[in-house]
């Protein structure tokens, strides 16, 4: 693993200062950028019709003042700071309620109905319901009422739907078949659970690559009014630099989050618990050397995006700064939410 730099620097620094927080565990200053707007009013109201939607699905039942609170709708403005449309934003808001809601009810959350034996097939349907899976007329029933039990599907179904009408086939598709291998990567994190087995970090990072944002990173130019051309998302430099962000912001959430994986009841899978299992060290060296490698990746991408930008068409380099404006507005969601109440916070981010 990277060793942790000596200490921040630069203006895309946030985090300055430290300070002891959850279980002891301080979280380093990360090399991230800071986000492009903070329009509370704005999320408020995404957060309202979050809730009005979870609601309507039926997702998170008897815990909507903890989904309010939570703030994804505050997430979702933090991370497209390209336009204040309610509808437009609600498009990934909604795709994003309905994946967390996906691993809280069918992964994490043996309150929401999670059953580590139910999981693999759960996620298939899932992965049937996001593809609209066109089964034989005599067996067709069966899945539409498993879709209408289901809260969980139901939300997929109607995330998914919301998405298509304001996205381009060729952006759906994108997004479907992203999503489809998120579930895939869900699938092999549950195996582990069901073995009570630790992976080895490379095998974490493997796993993390596709269980990770690239399903709202995948929707930004769907936000943004403009799509990225087919030829464009396919070139290999392109997707290296697009799963280099993914993972970075994804280590993020892990560096938030590891306090209380840590104390998960249903077994959690983290970086730093896979790094601290591995090395032998203790957990807050694990959350230093997750930390370093995290920026590590965040510089690698600025680079990427740097170079793809001198050549690239104009859909690229807005696609790519949409990515950066993401990173910056998803790590200062992670510090304010109560989802993460019980992490590690860092000091107040420097003026």
């Amino acid at each position: 693993m990277p060793r942790l730099p000596g200490g921040p620097t630069g203006l895309g620094t946030s985090a300055a200062h430290l300070r002891p927080a959850g279980d002891g565990i301080v979280i380093p200053p990360l090399h991230c950028p800071r986000p492009l707007r903070d329009d509370r009013g704005l999320g408020d109201e995404l957060d309202e019709r979050l809730v009005e939607w979870a609601g309507q699905v039926g997702i998170y039942p008897g815990r909507l003042d903890e989904l309010r609170a939570t703030g994804f709708g505050r997430l979702v403005m933090l991370c497209h700071p390209g336009t204040d449309q309610v509808e437009r934003l609600l498009i990934p808001a909604r795709c994003t309620l309905a994946a967390w809601a996906v691993d809280d009810h069918y992964c994490d959350d043996p309150g929401l109905g999670a059953v580590p034996e139910l999981t693999g097939s759960r996620l298939g349907i899932t992965a049937a319901t996001v593809d609209r899976v066109r089964l034989p007329d005599p067996f067709a029933a069966g899945f539409e009422q498993a879709v209408r039990d289901d809260p969980a599907l139901r939300a997929v179904r109607s995330a998914v739907e919301h998405l298509a009408r304001l996205a381009t086939p060729v952006q759906t598709a994108r997004a479907r078949h992203i999503y489809t291998a998120l579930l895939t990567a869900l699938g092999q994190e549950a195996s582990w659970r069901a073995a009570s087995r630790t992976p080895p970090v490379w095998e974490y990072l493997i796993n993390r690559q596709a269980n990770s944002f690239q399903p709202c990173l995948a929707v930004i130019d769907v936000v943004g009014g403009y799509e990225l051309a087919p030829q464009v998302w396919a070139d290999h430099r392109v997707q290296h630099a697009f799963a280099t962000a993914a993972l970075a912001a994804s280590l993020v959430n892990d560096l938030y989050s590891v306090a209380r994986e840590g104390r998960s009841a249903i077994g959690d899978f983290n970086l730093a618990l896979a790094v601290a299992a591995e090395d032998g060290c203790t957990l807050q060296e694990a959350v230093d050397r997750s930390a370093a490698l995290h920026d590590d990746l965040m510089r690698r991408f600025e680079t990427q995006a740097a170079e793809l930008s001198l050549t690239g068409p104009p859909e690229l380099c807005r696609f790519l700064a949409g990515i950066t404006a993401w990173c910056g507005g998803n790590h200062a969601w992670h510090q304010g939410s109560p989802r993460y109440a019980s992490r590690p916070t860092p000091a107040r981010s420097p003026a």
